[in-house]
């Protein structure tokens, strides 16, 4: 029976809780390094999963209680890639923002917050919106006519609005 060290698992959380945290930051460098805190702890935590060193998994040359199992090896192997992609990623995109904006970190989008601002109307989210007589709605009480927000006339005007491109 494998037992876990207490001080490993300590060591894993610490580097998950980091992690975790940096992610959470408007930096795009300190995602980055967020990235890279959780790699290696997706690492650490992988060869504490595997067990304790043992010999090589090589059949007929020792007793199979004594084989390493390849598995956790193959991926931590596998998340050191996909660490070192996602980094090479994220240092991309901070130098193209530092060259564009002259700084790395991630603005609120201006549509994101007016869409949080605005009310949400009767009978949205799939319930069903009916007027004072019982009779139903004929526009979607998700749609801007509903919500009271204004309506472009063009972009009206150009069609139904389902399934065109902005």
């Amino acid at each position: 029976m494998n037992t876990v060290n207490i001080s490993m698992a300590v060591v894993v959380a610490v580097l998950y809780s980091v992690g975790f945290y940096l992610l959470l930051q408007r930096s795009l460098m300190r995602v980055l390094l967020g990235i890279v805190v959780l790699g290696h702890g997706a690492n650490l935590l992988l060869q504490l999963a595997g067990g304790p060193p043992g010999r090589a998994p090589v059949l007929g040359t020792v007793p199979p209680d004594q084989i390493t199992d390849p598995l956790p090896q193959a991926l931590a192997l596998t998340a050191i890639v996909i660490t070192f992609a996602l980094t090479t990623y994220l240092l991309a995109l901070g130098y193209r923002s530092w060259v564009l904006v002259g700084h790395d970190e991630v603005q609120d989008d201006v549509e994101d917050r007016r869409i949080a601002l605005r009310e949400r109307p009767d009978g949205s989210m799939g319930e069903e919106a009916s007027s004072e007589d019982g009779t139903d709605d004929e526009e979607d009480p998700g749609s801007a006519a509903a919500s009271g927000d204004p309506v472009d006339p063009a972009a009206a005007g150009a069609g139904s609005g389902q399934g065109g491109a902005r």
